[in-house]
């Protein structure tokens, strides 16, 4: 059920205090586009987005400012502001950036991983699956992005942690198309992979993890359009 506004019912997010307002407004309206509440081509009307999220157009103003600078968001002069549609070339740059760093840290995971991470990884793995059998995508899509942060922690360097977090949430923005598709077979690969780190196989788990990122970048370009 779609509110006056055009977002689902409950999709827009509670703004924490405390904090300065125009970060927490950003914040919210990133979490938005991430999620597709907010859709890429949406016209975003400054007044209805300050409605909902309860402030004045101000915050939401600078918030759309920032996002435009960051490339979620374009500004068209004499029409506004719009969420921002990727190309086919910006998501097959980013998702094959992904593979790189996502394939390096299930190597170093498992390098060094322990039993007690390898049973958090089985833990988180087995509610993605419980999503995904409840069909409830929006989970799905939380419990891999989970899953895929506690491997990059257990690779244990800092700095691909940080490249990976930059990337993070246009991962999301782009798997949440093709969660649907990619369903349970996502979850069998997790399976595959969290077994190769429990192996101590640096290869198979390298392996198993680039083309499990692979299969999401193909098929977010043979989405249904």
């Amino acid at each position: 059920m779609l509110s006056t506004t055009g977002l689902p019912q409950g999709a827009v997010p509670k703004l924490e205090r405390p904090g300065p307002l125009r970060d927490r407004v950003y914040e919210a309206l990133l979490e938005l586009i991430t999620t597709r509440a907010l859709q890429p081509g949406r016209h975003l009307v400054e007044s209805e987005l300050a409605g909902h999220l309860g402030v004045s157009r101000q915050p939401v103003r600078e918030a759309l400012q920032r996002l435009s600078t960051e490339g979620w968001v374009d500004l068209r002069p004499a029409q506004g502001a719009f969420v921002h549609e990727p190309t086919e070339e910006e998501a097959d740059q980013l998702l094959t950036v992904r593979t790189l760093l996502e394939a390096e840290a299930a190597r170093l995971a498992a390098a060094d991983a322990s039993k007690a991470a390898i049973g958090v990884l089985e833990e988180m793995c087995a509610e993605g699956e419980r999503a995904v059998a409840a069909d409830d995508v929006d989970r799905a899509v939380a419990m891999n992005a989970r899953l895929h942060a506690k491997i990059m922690e257990l690779a244990g360097n800092a700095v691909l942690a940080e490249l990976a977090a930059q990337v993070d949430r246009r991962v999301r923005w782009y798997y949440t198309p093709v969660a649907r598709q990619r369903g349970q077979q996502s979850w069998i690969e997790h399976r595959e992979l969290i077994a190769a780190i429990a192996d101590r196989d640096e290869q198979r788990a390298t392996a198993v993890m680039r083309a499990h990122t692979e299969h999401t970048r193909k098929m977010y370009h043979e989405r249904d359009k």
